[in-house]
Parts: structure tokens; sequence; C-alpha cells
């Protein structure tokens, strides 16, 4: 069983090196290359350079990417509180065909006793003029750790891009089952936030791979882009392993979207997330 940081909050020391281990081999992150100056030392970089495991069939950012790198939970970090998200949503402007490296432009709206709201606007790195989403956030603080945290060393995935690279899926431990339902298994170190539960990042991955996998089915072809997703974290996923359920609606002029549920099956099947996601065929 993983340990909740929580529970280490009146031991400053061992908070601290528990937290320097969690945060440093947490896939999420690491894996797309995001940093954070809130959380790591060195000098600020709010930049992704994107990967062919980044993109879907047309060539477009998949709404994942755009997810991990602007998680939007209020800008809580994990220095000043034990943060949770609640609702993230993302609208896409433009597919980001052919971009290289995009920018996160991030903006604290509001932060409460508990709850922080934010928003991102993700722009084209190398051309800032070209906008490609728009993302608003809501995150609560579950617990307050000890004083005086400071930030940490950065612990980056080197991933050169190539057409070899596994889908993020893979890497993330998603798959599909026998019952043709995907899912993740039993929560582990690397894809569990401190606080010992399932992190947005194989959340943000398995949900739009399973909502990806039903849209295709109804249009006929691989080719769709994300146009929008919207997900609330309803419970924190304690166990594992993880079902994704899905319904899909189909819509007019090439438009499907699709609703998500994960349950979680190793804690009495609890209902963790739902999301809907609208895809469109590539132009």
């Amino acid at each position: 069983m993983l340990r909740d940081i929580r529970e280490l909050a009146d031991s400053p020391q061992e908070y601290a090196e528990e937290l320097r281990r969690r945060w440093g081999g947490l896939l999420s992150y690491r894996y797309i290359g995001r940093s954070y100056a809130q959380m790591d030392l060195g000098p600020e970089d709010n930049t992704v350079a994107l990967r062919r495991d980044m993109r879907d069939d047309a060539g477009g950012v998949l709404l994942a990417v755009f997810g991990i790198a602007a998680p939007e939970s209020g800008h809580m970090s994990d220095l000043e509180a034990v943060p949770n998200p609640v609702v993230h949503s993302c609208q896409i402007v433009d597919p980001g065909v052919g971009v290289g490296r995009i920018e996160i432009i991030s903006e604290e709206l509001r932060r409460g006793r508990q709850m922080g709201y934010s928003r991102a606007t993700i722009v084209d790195a190398d051309h800032p003029a070209r906008v490609l989403a728009l993302i608003e956030g809501q995150g609560v603080s579950i617990g307050v750790p000890p004083q005086g945290l400071e930030r940490m060393e950065a612990n980056p995935l080197t991933i050169e891009d190539s057409p070899d690279l596994p889908p993020l899926w893979e890497v993330f431990g998603a798959r599909l089952r026998t019952d043709g339902r995907w899912g993740l298994p039993e929560l582990s170190v690397d894809v569990a936030s401190p606080d010992a539960a399932l992190h947005i990042g194989p959340q943000f991955v398995v949900l739009e791979t399973a909502a990806r996998h039903r849209a295709v089915e109804f249009a006929g072809t691989t080719r769709l882009h994300g146009v929008s997703s919207h997900v609330m974290f309803v419970a924190r996923g304690k166990a594992g392993p993880f079902r994704v359920d899905t319904e899909a609606v189909p819509g007019a002029d090439g438009i499907v979207a699709v609703r998500v549920t994960m349950h979680d099956e190793g804690a009495d099947d609890r209902l963790t997330t739902v999301g809907s996601y609208v895809f469109a065929e590539a132009k």
C-alpha cells in the first residue's frame, strides 16, 4: 500500500523527503517534459516539445497532453497544499498540426481557504499568436504540509522523438481488456500523487484513449481531432484496477461525443471520474 503523505505532516523532514521521492518519481510531467517553477529548481520554462506519440492519427495534439501540461487546479503547489483536482475543461481552438512546441500561459483566478480556480491559454511556442487551446480548472486543498518546504531538483526524462515510441496509453499502463473496456492496473507509485491516489496524468490518458476508441467505432475513421473535453474528479482512486465505461453520442457533420466513467474496482467499484469528449473528423 502507498503511504498518504498527509500522515507525515507532523514530521517536516520525513514529509520533505517523501515529497521529493514522490515528485521525482511521478511519471506524468516527466514523460511529457513539463516543468513547474513552483516546484522545480532552475529557470522557469513553461514550454513542452511535442513528439509523435503526443499526436492523434491526423497530426493534432492529444487532449491528454494539453490536460497534463495545464492541469489548472487553482495554482496550488505541493509545497503549500495537498492539492486535488475537481474539474478540468479544455476547448480546442486549433488542433496544432505542425506545431513543434507549445507554451502554457496560466492565470490564477481565485484562491480561497480550500478552493482554487485557474485557467490557461496554450499557444504555439514559436508563433504565440497561434492559440491552440483554452483550459479552465478547479482544485481543492485536502491537507496542509509543514512549513519550510523548498523547491526540488527536477528529474526529467530525455525522450527523443521517434516513430518507434510507444503510444502514451501503453506508457501509462492502460490496456484494452478482454471485456472490451479500457482500464488501468492497480495503483503504483509512478502514477500516484503524494496523497496516494491516482494522478490526473494517467486518468487523462486512459479516458481519452477509451473515448477515442469508441468514437472511431462510430466514425469509421481514426482521423479524428479532439474538439473539447470536460472531466470531473468525483473521488480519489485509491486501489485499482480501474475500469472505464463509454457511451457514444453521435452528432451532426462528423461530430461524435463520448461520455466516460471510471470506477475503482479495488474499492467496491467506487465511481472516481466522469467526463465527456467531443471529436470531429479531420479536414
